[in-house]
């Protein structure tokens, strides 16, 4: 748990003349803020929920306390706060803009049956006008304007609140009717206007979105968003029409969201009132920090400008007249930062292969301010002091993070160069193969680039743009069918794959099974007590064990660890199971799982060896051999890597 003192999160220094510079502050200013509310500060969650298969990464403050929204007791109580780290990979084509990013810190308060409407919209105004110093005439508003289809009627109240606490600070907030998005987008604002009424599309709040596509069961209900305005000046009518809170463009950017938790969906699609109504709210740490300096930038904040400035001194360019690419590479390497140091490695599976997209998409556009040489060296050193202030609880690898991102830049430039090497020969081929015609690559060309070499298909087609090779008008739909091609064959093969890595239930297999129990207990025991499972794959012909290791395995290191097992299939040792509560399972029998959070309360232990002094005891779902006697003789047959941090163990049994 977080400490609650004021040194819990320390301030730089540099920031002190003008501390609302400083995003660790307006974080420490917030918790403390919440804490003198009777808020208790809980642990922030990790980027990658381990065991969670519905998504990639933690994507809001929210997320990891959905149970206690849907009525679970919490052990900290009914006021709950946290600066949350999160990741949206949707959002990663729009990075280079003013405002988006992939990843952020959500600052976040809790009710859960306590306070409701009225004390979380005049603490949240309390918090942005007189702790953080916002400008109360600059702050606009919205609600929720009600859905007659499903009985739930517009947010009168929020917006009665709302009009009392400015009224409060001085300023007279007129209600705007605006209903959809697009129709803001041609009304605009007229003189006065404050408070904006918005459909389900702007202002409901459930894991599906709207009305219509709240899933069943599910709390939801109206939310009320706070934006800040940066001024007439920033709008673009042309290209986004006319401003309002909800429309595109710079003048007004969201920096917090209410939502009322006050409704569940019923199995007949109706919406009822729930009996325990919460307040799950979330603001933006970087965007609050942006209002603070009155940039609508956040790339301006403490978070990235250094990064940033560093940027314009090894590539000699200025940031002005660069603003996409070091938006890009500055939000990027933060977030490829933050998985390392949680453990993360890059790899072309799920969370891996988003890390290693973050850092080959930020290395790509320092290719293009010219840095042409390894510089993640320089960069990172200053995103690892940016968040010196997050708990080590979920950056428990921080001293790692620089040479897991070093081994995939080096990596990477070898891809690279490899590409550029293989595109000019395809280029020179096709010259000969013309008689000496300008060459022309297709579509399939450009897809083995990247199936084959890695090369990416943008970097490929720049390349040809700038050494004048030609490519086929329908390059880029010949590019998309070899991809989509390519994905159909790959659905094709993983059908089939059972639970867990086994291919099947058969005798053979679950002899496999046990013994990766056992070869992970001998690298365990022999190499590393920190070594994990990073995969597994169990047929009835071999087993495929992905660990964690920084080195390649010796012949010494592999030799020992094939004779461990193989004493422990000859001791002929007892498999035993029994179902345990999970708090007891953790923490008395000290059994290894690396999803506590998400295993059920009951769950089954497999214990290898005496039960008192285990070779191995591991939660798993089985099935295993009784005894180790039946498996056969253990043989390692390669090691390899299968990503940066990650080996790789084939094993068949003889």
């Amino acid at each position: 748990m977080f400490s609650l003192t004021l040194t819990m999160f320390p301030v730089n220094p540099f920031y002190d003349i003008i501390s609302f510079m400083d995003a660790n502050i307006v974080r420490q200013k917030f918790l403390d803020f919440q804490v003198a509310r009777g808020h208790k500060i809980i642990s922030p969650a990790p980027l990658v929920l381990e065991g969670d298969p519905t998504t990639l990464f933690t994507g809001s403050g929210m997320q990891p306390l959905l149970p206690y929204l849907l009525g679970k007791k919490h052990p900290d109580g009914t006021r709950l706060c946290d600066s949350q780290p999160s990741m949206r990979l949707q959002d990663i084509e729009d990075v280079g803009d003013p405002r988006h990013t992939t990843v952020f810190e959500m600052l976040g308060n809790w009710s859960l049956g306590d306070y409701f409407k009225e004390e979380q919209i005049r603490s949240f105004f309390e918090f942005l006008t007189k702790e953080v110093g916002l400008d109360a005439s600059r702050i606009y508003v919205t609600c929720f304007i009600g859905n007659e289809k499903y009985g739930i009627p517009r947010d009168n109240e929020a917006a009665e609140i709302w009009q009392r606490v400015f009224k409060e600070a001085g300023i007279d907030a007129r209600i705007a009717e605006i209903g959809s998005a697009a129709n803001g987008d041609k009304r605009g604002i007229k003189p006065g206007e404050r408070i904006f009424f918005y459909d389900d599309h702007e202002n409901w709040w459930s894991r599906g979105g709207g009305c219509e596509t709240t899933p069943i069961g599910d709390p939801c209900g109206p939310d009320s968003e706070v934006f800040y305005d940066f001024g007439e000046d920033k709008q673009d009518i042309e290209k986004y029409g006319l401003a309002h809170p909800a429309s595109d463009g710079a003048r007004f950017m969201e920096i917090g969201n209410q939502v009322f938790m006050q409704y569940r969906r019923n199995a007949d699609g109706t919406f009822s009132e729930l009996e325990q109504k919460n307040v799950d709210f979330g603001a933006g740490l970087e965007r609050i920090t942006a209002a603070s300096i009155d940039s609508f930038d956040v790339f301006k904040i403490s978070l990235m400008k250094p990064i940033i400035d560093k940027l314009e001194e090894i590539s000699g360019k200025s940031y002005d007249n660069n603003t996409d690419e070091m938006r890009v590479i500055s939000d990027h390497i933060r977030g490829a930062y933050l998985l390392a140091a949680q453990g993360l490695v890059p790899s072309n599976k799920t969370q891996g292969y988003a890390m290693r997209r973050l850092l080959r998409r930020a290395i790509l556009r320092a290719l293009d301010l010219g840095i042409s040489d390894n510089f993640l060296a320089e960069i990172v050193p200053i995103v690892a002091q940016n968040y010196t202030d997050l708990p080590d609880s979920i950056l428990t690898h921080r001293e790692m993070a620089l040479e897991v991102m070093l081994r995939e830049e080096n990596a990477f430039r070898k891809t690279l160069n490899k590409g550029l090497k293989e595109l000019h020969r395809m280029a020179s081929f096709s010259r000969s193969s013309n008689h000496d015609k300008d060459p022309i690559l297709t579509g399939q060309d450009l897809f083995k680039l990247q199936d084959t070499y890695g090369f990416p298909f943008e970097l490929s087609v720049e390349e040809c743009y700038r050494e004048g090779i030609k490519l086929t008008d329908n390059y880029r739909q010949e590019f998309d069918k070899a991809l989509a091609e390519q994905r159909e064959r790959s659905q094709t093969a993983s059908k089939g794959m059972f639970k867990g890595g086994l291919e099947d239930h058969g005798e053979q297999t679950i002899k496999y099974h046990t013994a990766t129990h056992l070869l992970l207990a001998a690298l365990q025991k022999l190499i590393s007590p920190d070594i994990v499972q990073k995969g597994s794959n169990t047929t009835a012909e071999r087993l495929r064990f992905d660990f964690n290791l920084d080195h390649k395995m010796t012949d010494e290191e592999k030799n020992a660890v094939e004779k461990q097992v193989n004493e422990w299939i000859e001791a002929d040792l007892p498999v035993v199971y029994d179902e345990y509560d999970k708090e007891y399972a953790k923490n008395t029998l000290k059994a290894h799982g690396q999803f506590w959070d998400k295993y059920p309360e009951k769950l089954k232990v497999y214990t290898i060896g005496d039960f008192k002094n285990p070779i191995s005891r591991e939660v798993c779902g089985g099935p295993h051999v009784e005894h180790t006697g039946v498996i056969g003789k253990f043989c390692i047959k390669k090691e390899e890597s299968s990503s940066a941090g990650v080996r790789r163990i084939k094993a068949v049994l003889e």
